[in-house]
């Protein structure tokens, strides 16, 4: 079956991909695998100057790959080519820190000598989607090989022209043939390369459902992953916030890539003395946010990526709605041609609502307000995704002391959340374990080894 990439704001096919037969597949396994056992015998140097050719190369076609995303997932033209910078960001900060990071580290014992090294462990699974479709496999790829493993991408299949582009990234840089590879293979085929005896760990961005089956597939297989699943974000604003800043940075927060992320804020959290001065701010911003052809510089919310998942958005709202939510601006998609949804904020939302309990994957803001800062600690943490939060206070301390009380994986203060390859990645409950980025990161693919010597 091939895989079709489709224009999401004009519902034009742009080309169609064969599917990787089940003969291929195995081929780019096994030459991963014979390419994992020379390239772990390379130096840390080695290896730099390849990744910082990887990242010249982002450099050097950033509009062909920024154009690539637009047109295959819809996203705003300026995003697409700051993704490109991200993705050679994080080649250069890996290929100038590996070394450091996966140096040995003596230990005392009863030993005369004894310490750990931090050894690659081969072909890594990495089934990746299509909101980043650059960046997240970057943030997997460029810590991967950098640990001296090999890299096998199971892309999201609407994106195929993306995937084929990052494997070409890796060949332009010099990289040995088989070191990264793209596998244009279905959904129903990453078992197969779970458990292949070669393939030695995966990870995975993307929902709960495909989260659990490879989890599920790989804990058969007694195989690591790491898994970067969804997110309902908090967006809390207290009493003493800078209500003004706050309104504005919320907007950017949930309509950053048309509100098609993991870590972008989806239930502004507001207590009740700010509450009606935020509601106004924040809605006006959102209103004032232009929609349109994803490829004009100045369009800051484009086309989601699919139709269906327009019309699954859409029914979260209606849903919402008909239990009390009350629509402050938009609340429905765009005349004409493509899969545009008006930037949605909604008011009045409180739990047993779609927008309150489950994932929106889109252009859409939750309005909540609460009477103080523990209701609004309570509301945030009653969900089951724990992914990233932003918390907004003029009182330092009393942002170190709410920040423990949260439940997710980063804590973000008068900030938007956003990934960093300083920092770790990742989130608690239902959207995930383990981390991606900083020395946490490339740490999750290597054998910690004790060495003991007499």
């Amino acid at each position: 079956m091939p895989f079709a990439s489709v224009n999401p704001a004009t519902g034009e096919v742009l080309e169609q991909y064969d599917e990787h037969s089940s003969e291929e597949t195995l081929r780019r396994i096994d030459l991963a695998a014979t390419a994992f056992r020379a390239w772990r015998e390379t130096d840390f140097a080695h290896r730099a100057g390849l990744m910082h050719r990887a990242a010249a190369e982002l450099h050097a076609r950033r509009e062909d790959y920024a154009r690539m995303m637009t047109h295959e997932m819809g996203k705003p033209i300026t995003q697409a080519r700051a993704e490109v910078d991200k993705c050679a960001l994080v080649c250069d900060w890996y290929a100038e820190n590996a070394e450091h990071i996966l140096q040995k580290e003596v230990m005392p014992s009863d030993a005369s000598e004894s310490y750990v090294r931090f050894d690659p462990i081969g072909p890594v699974l990495a089934v990746m989607p299509w909101n980043f479709p650059f960046w997240q496999v970057f943030r997997f790829a460029a810590p991967a090989l950098m640990a001296g493993n090999t890299g096998l991408l199971k892309h999201a299949s609407n994106v195929p022209g993306c995937a084929l582009m990052i494997e070409d990234v890796f060949r332009r840089a010099g990289f040995p043939e088989g070191c990264f590879q793209t596998l244009l293979i279905g959904s129903g085929a990453v078992k197969a390369v779970i458990t292949h005896p070669a393939v030695v760990a995966a990870t995975l961005t993307g929902s709960e459902s495909a989260g659990s089956h490879v989890a599920s597939d790989a804990g058969r297989e007694l195989k690591k992953t790491v898994l970067e699943l969804g997110g309902s974000d908090p967006f809390i604003v207290l009493d003493d916030a800078d209500v003004d800043q706050a309104a504005r940075t919320g907007a950017m927060a949930r309509m950053i890539n048309t509100g098609q992320s993991c870590i972008a804020a989806k239930r502004f959290i507001v207590t009740e003395r700010v509450a009606e001065r935020f509601t106004a701010l924040f809605t006006h911003a959102v209103a004032g946010m232009k929609t349109g052809d994803p490829l004009q510089d100045d369009t800051e919310v484009g086309a989601m990526a699919r139709e269906d998942l327009l019309l699954d958005l859409d029914a979260q709202v209606r849903a919402s709605v008909a239990l009390g939510a009350e629509v402050l601006t938009g609340g429905r998609r765009l005349d004409g041609p493509g899969a545009f949804y008006m930037p949605t904020v909604l008011g009045n939302v409180r739990k047993g609502m779609p927008v309150f309990d489950e994932e929106t994957f889109g252009p859409v803001a939750a309005v909540i307000v609460v009477r103080d800062e523990d209701e609004a600690i309570t509301v945030a943490n009653d969900s089951a995704f724990g992914l990233g939060a932003s918390l907004w206070t003029r009182d330092r301390a009393r942002a170190e002391r709410l920040a423990p009380r949260i439940e997710a994986g980063s804590v973000f203060v008068n900030g938007l959340v956003k990934s960093d390859p300083r920092l770790p990645f990742g989130g608690v409950k239902r959207s995930g374990y383990g981390r991606e980025l900083s020395h946490y990161g490339i740490r999750e693919f290597v054998n910690i080894k004790t060495v003991w010597i007499a």
